[in-house]
């Protein structure tokens, strides 16, 4: 079966070719840049999860650039939405796996999920730990009779 490709220019100075497939006229074809902004993220970060095996494009051309579809940008976005939820690609490159293998991921990734609140929980107790300490040190050197040592440098320092 043979694609017949549908050409259209867009208006700006610079003329650049899109392709959209007949059969499929919904379906929309991004370079590496065009991704990074509709996604609004920095081409490099594109270009890293390529990388990284995390986003794949669907095609190549002839020149070899990456050409990503809708299933790219649902791919781009859901990885940006899960970096901001504050998982590592290595999580989410497993997360992406999981989406594909089985029946059994949900309860897969929201075991990985508790774990992640349980981090995010202990971090948040120590930075309630650090904010207390800190308290203390600045009351320390405002209430401080003048002296040549710095109540902050001292405590550092014991």
């Amino acid at each position: 079966m043979q694609l017949r490709k549908l050409f259209s220019l867009d208006s700006i100075l610079i003329y650049r070719v899109y392709t959209t497939h007949m059969e499929n006229p919904d379906r929309k074809s991004y370079t590496a840049g065009q991704l990074a902004k509709v996604a609004n993220v920095n081409i490099q970060t594109v270009r890293l999860y390529d990388r990284q095996g995390i986003l794949k494009p669907a095609s190549r051309t002839e020149a070899g650039y990456r050409i990503y579809d809708n299933e790219g940008v649902k791919r781009l976005n859901f990885i940006i939405q899960a970096k901001e939820l504050g998982f590592s690609l290595k999580e989410i490159k497993e997360f992406l796996e999981l989406r594909v293998q089985s029946v059994q991921a949900c309860d897969r990734i929201r075991k990985k999920t508790t774990e992640k609140l349980k981090d995010i929980q202990n971090k948040i107790a120590h930075l309630k730990k650090l904010e207390k300490t800190f308290k203390g040190l600045i009351g320390d050197c405002e209430n401080r009779v003048i002296s040549d040592q710095c109540p902050i440098l001292e405590k550092m320092e014991v």
